[in-house]
């Protein structure tokens, strides 16, 4: 029996570095899209790949591929862009995605797996979690840009069978990550206060290995094709208690103010950083019971090893 065949895109990031090691040490070829070089032991083939920005050719790295998981995405927008940012974002999230999904269809390829985003829900919950099923409310151009992605997969799987698979995650921990989680680490690290003691608030993250193993799962699960999965750690966590989680994992004193949420809104506002204010005091909790249920699957690790983990390889790497 041939092994499974994956190309992974996104290769270069987080989550598709992740998903090449790990698909790779459990015994499919791999071909790792990626933009600059990268080394993997054999059976990893690296493929590189121009600006998705531009139409591109994805028949070499697709010869052969049984199953596709699409990693790759513009996140954030470069100083200096041209154009709006929700065309910024469309040109790789929705346009260069498409491409490949029909391309991949084309090829013969069966499944494609889609990272998506928790923000095609929205922003953030008030009374109960996020389901798989819910009304959607992207709350930012990036949010939209992958939901017209969705939509458009679904629309290509109708018409040529490819199945397709959408995970959507909320933010992702584990070694390496970057973004809010990254930020994160160095404000603990450096032992900078911030003022987040008074914040009741519950939020989901997941740790990069379980949402690595999902994927693993989404690619020859019989019941994955054509649904929308949801994805979240065990444990829900307030923002104090990730940054003292965070905190215990760097061994440094968290060092929490108390500011009444409304107060640091307003700072918020004013400082032109409300959204990531928001993001600190709402709650944005994630219902995985379909993932769970449909698929039999469950976290392999928790978040405080994810944590512990990330902790260990940002201290490994400061400079000497």
């Amino acid at each position: 029996m041939k092994p499974h065949k994956v190309l992974v895109t996104g290769a270069n990031g987080l989550i598709g570095r992740a998903v090449v090691d790990r698909l790779s040490q459990d015994g499919f070829v791999v071909n790792a899209a990626v933009r600059r070089a990268v080394e993997w032991p054999s059976p990893v083939h690296r493929v590189e790949v121009g600006d998705l920005s531009q139409p591109w050719d994805w028949s070499p790295a697709l010869k052969g591929i049984d199953s596709v998981v699409h990693c790759a995405a513009r996140v954030h927008l470069k100083k200096g862009a041209q154009g709006t940012s929700l065309d910024d974002y469309r040109r790789v999230n929705v346009i260069a995605t498409l491409d490949l999904a029909r391309q991949a269809a084309a090829s013969g390829a069966q499944r494609l797996v889609f990272i998506s985003s928790i923000g095609v829900n929205g922003g953030h919950t008030l009374d109960r979690p996020f389901r798989a099923d819910d009304n959607v409310a992207p709350h930012s151009p990036y949010a939209l840009s992958k939901y017209e992605a969705e939509v458009g997969l679904k629309e290509i799987s109708a018409a040529t069978g490819l199945e397709v698979v959408i995970i959507r995650p909320p933010l992702v921990i584990g070694p390496g990550a970057p973004g809010n989680f990254g930020k994160l680490l160095q404000i603990v690290y450096r032992g900078i206060p911030l003022p987040l003691g008074a914040i009741r608030n519950r939020r989901s993250v997941i740790a990069l290995d379980n949402l690595v193993d999902l994927v693993k799962t989404c690619l020859h699960h019989p019941k994955a094709a054509n649904e929308i999965f949801l994805v979240r750690d065990a444990e829900e966590l307030s923002t104090p208690a990730l940054f003292k989680m965070t905190a215990e994992a760097l061994g440094r004193p968290a060092r929490l103010l108390s500011m009444p949420p409304f107060l640091l809104r307003g700072v918020g506002y004013l400082t032109g950083n409300a959204q990531l204010v928001q993001q600190l005091c709402e709650s944005l909790r994630v219902d995985d019971r379909k993932t769970r249920e449909l698929l039999g699957w469950s976290p392999v690790v928790t978040t405080r090893a994810a944590l512990q983990a990330a902790a260990d390889q940002f201290v490994a790497n400061l400079p000497a």
